[in-house]
């Protein structure tokens, strides 16, 4: 069957998806993308995954991408980021099986072009791409015509510059997506300023695009496409029971639920604090029972009439959009705050696991991370490495060879006999019979000391 493109590709194989979750790192794991394909999302990205460790660690793709089969998790995009287009397009090889189309993050425009095309000619799947907009609109419609030039199938374009992140971020250009979709014969999907099904038809109609991609909105409200706010424990304990048939790492876990409780855990620190200590799924399925108790209490106190505190649309206890503070607001609002680091250092609880480590810990659950529970090592008495344990000099290799060298000694623990080989080259000598030399000039005549150790050594 030929390789589908463009619009047909879109309809066909997206099934015209015009609500899409966007890529996002450690964020939109399998469990999340099956919540929220739940709640009207039609379309979703896989993490940014790195193309050269894709290629190269058999455990990372399957972490990533090679799970159990999933009928429910399609159709699906696979983003991947990379500089080299051989890389590149090695990875989108080893992943095409699994997916309905390739997606490259566009970070930087180096050798662009490249590596869309050698992945638009040897793929068996369509290449898509998501960039973010330059300053200038024309010079953003340019990058993005040659982009579909390439080979391009599917163009998804964020309205913000690569300098507007975190605090930074301000409101999205939907100008610049606007314009790209009219220079494009290809499918767009837009990206920015999504905080409810409102903003997504909006966006629609004012862009002209054929979806709408969002990240912040759906980590905040995964029913958003749904055009539903509901309750934040309700899609709590709906996501933590899909965790349990599709598992992920704790870190993940975390991560979303201090999202989707954002403005609950506002109102109610010590759960925050809570969350940020405990160290098991279990453990998290308690926080939650109890933010549920402490929000329902909250709902009974309700005086009829009452407003929302501060700004917010809803009460804390509802999914809603969370509007990212600017550079001054967030040092304030994060003044009295504590962080999940320190958190879990507080009290003497210094068994937190990075992210690495407990990806590592799912590959293999027997493996520790436990300082107490690690040898502990001797240290060479001259370089400060891990000496040998049976080494006659306590000494680490290097310098223990160096040492067994200049006095012509043993070192059984560490394999060195210089002494032993320069006794049996001796006795070997003795044992021939005499021939006559050659005069020779100077020191080193065949037969020496140094001769006899140089030939031992080699």
């Amino acid at each position: 069957m030929p390789k589908l493109q463009g619009f047909e590709f879109w309809s066909r194989t997206l099934r015209g998806a015009r609500h899409v979750v966007a890529p996002m790192v450690d964020q939109s794991e399998l469990a999340w993308r099956l919540l929220s394909r739940r709640h009207g999302a039609q379309l979703c990205y896989t993490p940014m995954l790195h193309a050269q460790v894709f290629v190269r660690d058999a455990n990372y793709r399957k972490e990533n991408l090679y799970c159990d089969v999933c009928p429910e998790d399609r159709p699906l995009i696979v983003q991947f980021c990379a500089n080299d287009p051989d890389v590149f397009v090695q990875a989108a090889l080893l992943a095409q099986d699994y997916c309905d189309a390739i997606d490259l993050n566009l970070g930087c425009p180096q050798m662009i072009a490249k590596r869309v095309q050698l992945a638009h000619e040897k793929l068996s799947v369509p290449v898509t791409c998501k960039i973010r907009v330059f300053p200038e609109i024309d010079k953003t419609v340019r990058y993005a015509q040659m982009l579909e030039k390439a080979g391009c199938q599917l163009l998804t374009v964020h309205g913000r510059t690569k300098e507007q992140k975190g605090p930074l971020s301000g409101a999205a250009s939907w100008e610049h997506i606007k314009a790209v979709r009219k220079a494009v014969a290809i499918p767009v999907f837009a990206n920015g300023n999504i905080r409810s099904l409102q903003d997504v038809e909006r966006c629609i109609q004012d862009t002209g695009v054929q979806g709408v991609m969002s990240a912040e909105g759906n980590l905040h409200n995964p029913a958003l496409f749904e055009g539903r706010s509901p309750a934040v424990w309700e899609l709590a304990e709906e996501y933590l029971d899909i965790v349990q048939l599709h598992p992920c790492p704790l870190s993940c876990v975390r991560a979303h639920l201090f999202k989707l409780w954002h403005h609950t855990l506002q109102v109610h620190q010590q759960l925050r604090d809570e969350l940020a200590k405990v160290k098991t799924l279990e453990a998290i399925a308690a926080v939650s029972h109890a933010l549920k108790l402490r929000c329902q209490e909250d709902m009974s106190r309700q005086e009829e009439g009452a407003q929302p505190a501060g700004d917010l649309p809803f009460f804390h206890w509802i999914c809603q959009p969370y509007v990212r503070p600017g550079p001054r607001e967030g040092s304030k609002e994060n003044s009295g705050s504590r962080s999940k680091r320190a958190l879990e250092e507080e009290e003497g609880n210094t068994d937190g696991l990075s992210k690495n480590k407990q990806k590592k810990q799912l590959r293999n659950p027997h493996k520790t991370f436990d300082p107490s529970l690690k040898p502990k090592y001797a240290k060479c008495d001259q370089c400060g490495n891990p000496k040998g344990n049976r080494c006659v000099f306590n000494l680490c290799r290097g310098c223990c060879k160096k040492r067994a060298f200049k006095e012509t000694a043993d070192c059984p623990g560490h394999g060195l006999l210089f002494k032993t080989k320069l006794e049996k080259s001796l006795a070997w000598k003795g044992t021939q019979p005499v021939r006559p030399e050659p005069s020779q000039v100077g020191s080193g005549a065949p037969g020496t000391l140094s001769e006899v150790i140089g030939s031992a050594l080699t």
